[in-house]
Order: C-alpha cells, then sequence, then structure tokens
C-alpha cells in the first residue's frame, strides 16, 4: 500500500484578479517537480469544464506533464467526471499515462453534479447513474485486458496499464450510491463524507471482496503554512474564498446551496471560522498531523489555490520542505498509537 500522508493538489483556477494561466502551469510543474523531490506522496489533478476562471479541464494532459517532471510521486486525477467521457476513451488515457508515469496513477471516477457542465457535453444529468454503471463496466473489464461487445459496439483497449486496474480506480462520491458502486467493481474509494466509509467496507465484503484503498475526507480541505498566519492571512483570505464562492455558486445551481459548506464565505472572518482553509505555522502542522493521519486524511496543500502569487505558494512549499517533511515520521508513530486506542 502507498503512503498517504501528504498530497499537493492544483485546480488551476486563474481568477481575473489574481495570477494569469500562462504563470500558474509553469509555476505548477516546478512545484510539482519539488514535491516529488521532498517526498510529497501524491499530486492531485482536478476536473471541471466551462469556469470562468479556467479550473482545469484537462486532467489527463496535465497528469502526463508532471509525470514527465516527476520520479516517485504517486499521480491522482481527482475527479475525472465520468459521464462527460466515453468510457473507452478514458480507459486508453488511463492505460498510456500509467505507463507515461511508470505505474504511478489513481483516478478517482466521479458522477459529477453541475448542470451548466452536463448540458455543454449534451448529457443528462438524470443519466448520470446508468453512465456511472455503464463506465465503470467497461473501464475495469477493458483494463483487465478482456475484449468484449457493449451496448452495440466492440471494446479493446490497447496498450494495458502497468498497474491492476484495482490499484488505479476509486470511486468517488458523497451518496451511499457511490460507496456501494465502488465496493461492487472492486476498486478503491474517495468518499466526500467519512461516514460512508463503513458503509463501503461493509459493501465489500457483501460481494466478497478485500476493501481497496480509501482516502479519508475531513477538514481542513488546504492548509497554508506561514511563519507568521496573522500576516498570511490578510494577503491570501481572498484566494480561499475565491475558492469557496465558486463551489458555493455550482451548489446553488445545483440546487443544493443549502447544504454547501461553502455558503456564505464572503469575509475573511467566516472563512477562517469554517475550518475549511487553515493558516498554521510548522509546528502547528506536526502538531495537528497525527490526529488527520489517523483519520486517513492527508495533510493537503494547494499552493496555488485560487490563483495564489506562485511567490506566496513557494514560501509555504519551502516550509513544508524545510520544517515539515523531516519530521513527518514521528507524526505518523502518534497516528498509530491514536488509531489503535
Amino acid at each position: 500500500m502507498h503512503a498517504n500522508l501528504t498530497a499537493l493538489q492544483f485546480d488551476m483556477r486563474a481568477p481575473d484578479f489574481a495570477t494569469p494561466a500562462n504563470d500558474l502551469y509553469p509555476a505548477a510543474l516546478e512545484m510539482a517537480q519539488f514535491a516529488d523531490e521532498i517526498g510529497i506522496d501524491r499530486i492531485g489533478l482536478m476536473e471541471h469544464h466551462g469556469s470562468e476562471d479556467g479550473y482545469l479541464p484537462a486532467p489527463f494532459v496535465m497528469g502526463g506533464a508532471v509525470a514527465a517532471r516527476t520520479k516517485r510521486v504517486r499521480i491522482t486525477l481527482n475527479a475525472v467526471i465520468l459521464p462527460l467521457h466515453d468510457p473507452v476513451k478514458v480507459a486508453e488515457q488511463i492505460a498510456v499515462l500509467d505507463l507515461i508515469s511508470g505505474g504511478r496513477l489513481e483516478v478517482v471516477l466521479a458522477a459529477g453534479y453541475v448542470p451548466s457542465e452536463f448540458a455543454r457535453f449534451k448529457v443528462a444529468l438524470r443519466d448520470r447513474a446508468k453512465l456511472m454503471d455503464q463506465g465503470f463496466d467497461i473501464i475495469v473489464r477493458a483494463l483487465k485486458g478482456e475484449r468484449f461487445e457493449t451496448d452495440g459496439r466492440e471494446v479493446f483497449v490497447r496498450p494495458l496499464p502497468i498497474q491492476r486496474p484495482e490499484d488505479i480506480l476509486l470511486g468517488g462520491g458523497g451518496v451511499a450510491a457511490s460507496a456501494k458502486r465502488a465496493a461492487k467493481y472492486g476498486i478503491g474509494f474517495s468518499p466526500l463524507h467519512p461516514q460512508l466509509n463503513d458503509l463501503y467496507r461493509e459493501e465489500c465484503i457483501r460481494h466478497g471482496r478485500e476493501p481497496g484503498k480509501v482516502y479519508g475526507s475531513g477538514l481542513p480541505l488546504n492548509i497554508h503554512v506561514a511563519e507568521d498566519p496573522e500576516a498570511a492571512w490578510a494577503t491570501i483570505w481572498r484566494h480561499f474564498a475565491h475558492m469557496a464562492s465558486s463551489y458555493a455558486k455550482w451548489a446553488e445551481e445545483e440546487g443544493t446551496a443549502t447544504n454547501s459548506p461553502f455558503a456564505g464565505m464572503d469575509s475573511i472572518e467566516k472563512i477562517r471560522s469554517s475550518g475549511l482553509f487553515v493558516v498554521w505555522t510548522p509546528e502547528q502542522v506536526l502538531e495537528r498531523a497525527p490526529a488527520l493521519i489517523a483519520n486517513n486524511k492527508a495533510l493537503g496543500f494547494m499552493p496555488l489555490i485560487g490563483g495564489m502569487s506562485p511567490e506566496v505558494g513557494w514560501k509555504s512549499l519551502r516550509l513544508v520542505a524545510d520544517r515539515v517533511m523531516p519530521y513527518l515520521g514521528e507524526a505518523r508513530d502518534e497516528a498509530r498509537k491514536l488509531a489503535s486506542a
């Protein structure tokens, strides 16, 4: 099992008030290389479409670039919105990217939720569940090397990936159906809500399968590391607020605004009190790390969040490298004690 203590994540948002995309992309690749060198466990790349701030729409392309700049870090596409894609093409891209990366790929397959995205791809939102089931079946079987017919067409994917599909794929989502689907197809699970973990494990047992990898959820979403957190908050909170407001707008479009944890975060006070985004000193990161790791929650860093200046992101990353990473072994040992208590 691969380590899951630390993760660097990129969504590549470039709002008008922040760093332009042509500066963010080179910075992200430099940061990915640096993360690989300092021992970060995973680099996460996200996917959305038609976002005015340029949210990353092509995670497989970005994943190839990251793979070319790194040697050991896992590359996690979190998440690919499966109903918007032909599952055969997704399987082919998974195979090629796993080969490019030397077997370091992970892909979370999720159903999506933004109506305007589905409309742009001429996909009916009401068809999500059917498309997810069909897609999981095709992708898992194709990556196992099967040659078969489904829905009036032959499915045959070559080349095959280095890893088994069970080691690449995770189901993602925030409803019971997502946990059941991941268990049914024998893949890992990346839930939005930690209470779904037990359901996933129960369903795996019911299907006679060993549970796959589970990536924990919970707060904080992003840890920014700074020598002086108060000074840092004053300069970077707008980037956190942009991310929150963007997700809140999508939730409003979906009709779930009242349940969104991002709703109403239009001030530094609300952002800080939410717990979604934190600014900690290196010492605070290490103090809180054991509890997070014990709950299978990786320490997540988004050094370009909301189009944040690469210069500011680099300051945070270098503190992670110099004053967090060398001591994470002790935090992991403490986490084991907490988990077994």
